[in-house]
C-alpha cells in the first residue's frame, strides 16, 4: 500500500520485506478469528443445529469468492489511480467492509444468549438453560482439561482431517485461477469462471450442513464430501476439455465445503468451556499448516514437472487420507446418534 515506503524506510527494511512483515503481522491477527468463532457458536446453538449454523456461516468463504473474484479482477483496473497499483487499490477497498464490521460486532454482539437484549426474556431463559444442560451431559461423560485436550487422540486425529480437507481447499483454490487461464480466457473471465466451483461449494454448505443436522449424524457427512473432494480433483486431471474439467472442478468444490460445517460439529460434541476453545485452536493450528504444505508442494511439482497434475493428484490423496481417518473414528468418538431438531 501506500504507506508501505514509509514503514520500509522507519524499519529499516526493504518494500519487500516490510510486505512479507505485514502479511505475517495480519496472519497472525486472523490466527484467533475462526477458532474463535467457532467456540462462539458453541455458546449460541444447541448440538443439533450446529452444523447448518457453521454452515450459514461458512458459507461467507466461498459467497466472498464468488463475489469477490469478479470484484477483484475489476479492481485491478484501477492500476495507476492517485499513483497506486490495482493490488493496492485492492487491498484497500477490500478491507473497508472488515473494518466496518469489526465496529458493529464490538458494539451490537453479546458474548451468551443471557446477555442479549434484542432477545425475549423467555427466549434467553430457554436457550442458556439448554445450553447449560448440554455442557452437563457432556461434562457427565468425560469432562476434559485443557491438557488433556492437547494431547487427546481424538482431538489428534481431527486435526490430520483438517489438515487433509485444507490441503485440498488452499491447494485448489490457489491455483485454480492458473489452471482456468490455461483455457484461454482473459483475466476477467477466468476469474468470473474460477469462481464457479465456489458456488457449488456455497449450496453444498448449506444444503450438506442441514442435512447433517436433519439426520442426525455426522461421520458419513464428513467422510462423504471428502471423497468427492478427492475424486473430482483427481477426475479433473486426466480431463482436457475445459467444461468436463470445470465440471470434475465443480464436484470437488461441493466435497471440500460441504465437509467443513459438519467437521467443526465433531470436536464441539464431546468438548466443552476451554477444553472446546483448545480443542477447536489446536485443531485448526494444525490443519491450516495445509495452507503453507499444499500450495508448496503444487507449486513444487508443477515446476519440476511442468504440469500440474501431480499436484492435483496429491490433494486427492490428502483427501481419501482425511476419509479414512474420519471413518476410523467410532460412533462414541463422535457422539453419535445426536438429539433430533425440533421440527421446522
Amino acid at each position: 500500500m501506500a504507506f508501505i515506503p514509509n514503514i520500509a524506510r522507519a524499519t529499516g527494511l526493504g518494500n519487500e520485506y516490510t510486505f512479507y512483515l505485514l502479511r505475517v503481522l495480519l496472519g497472525v491477527a486472523e490466527a484467533g478469528f475462526f477458532p474463535g468463532i467457532i467456540f462462539y457458536l458453541t455458546l449460541w446453538f444447541p448440538a443439533e443445529y450446529r452444523a447448518r449454523i457453521v454452515g450459514y456461516f461458512m458459507a461467507a468463504i466461498p459467497l466472498s469468492t464468488v463475489i469477490g473474484a469478479p470484484i477483484s479482477g475489476i479492481l485491478l483496473y484501477l492500476h495507476g489511480g492517485f499513483g497506486l497499483a490495482g493490488w493496492q487499490w485492492l487491498f484497500i477497498i477490500e478491507a473497508v467492509p472488515a473494518i466496518i464490521l469489526a465496529v458493529v460486532v464490538l458494539f451490537y454482539l453479546t458474548d451468551r444468549p443471557t446477555d442479549a437484549t434484542w432477545l425475549t426474556q423467555d427466549e434467553r431463559d430457554w436457550l442458556s438453560a439448554k445450553l447449560a444442560e448440554e455442557r452437563r451431559q457432556r461434562e457427565a461423560v468425560r469432562e476434559y482439561t485443557v491438557m488433556e485436550v492437547l494431547f487427546n487422540p481424538r482431538v489428534i486425529g481431527l486435526s490430520l482431517v483438517y489438515f487433509g480437507a485444507v490441503a485440498t481447499n488452499y491447494g485448489l483454490s490457489f491455483f485454480l485461477p492458473q489452471i482456468v487461464k490455461t483455457f484461454g480466457l482473459n483475466t476477467f473471465l477466468t476469474t468470473v469462471v474460477s469462481a464457479t466451483p465456489y458456488l457449488v461449494g456455497v449450496i453444498g454448505m448449506v444444503w450438506w450442513g442441514r442435512r447433517s443436522d436433519h439426520m442426525a449424524e455426522r461421520r458419513f457427512h464428513t467422510a462423504l464430501p471428502l471423497f468427492l473432494a478427492a475424486a473430482g480433483i483427481a477426475v479433473s486431471t486426466a480431463l482436457d476439455d475445459p467444461t468436463l474439467k470445470m465440471l470434475a472442478l465443480c464436484v470437488a468444490g461441493f466435497g471440500i465445503f460441504a465437509c467443513l460445517p459438519v467437521f467443526w460439529a465433531l470436536p464441539t460434541a464431546f468438548l466443552s468451556g476451554a477444553a472446546a476453545a483448545a480443542g477447536i485452536a489446536v485443531i485448526n493450528s494444525i490443519g491450516n499448516l495445509a495452507g503453507f504444505a499444499g500450495p508448496f508442494a503444487m507449486g513444487w511439482i508443477k515446476d519440476h514437472t511442468g504440469s500440474y497434475t501431480g499436484g492435483l493428484l496429491l490433494l486427492a490423496v490428502l483427501g481419501i487420507i482425511a476419509m479414512g481417518v474420519v471413518q476410523m473414528l467410532s460412533r462414541n468418538e463422535v457422539a453419535e446418534p445426536l438429539p433430533r431438531p425440533l421440527p421446522e
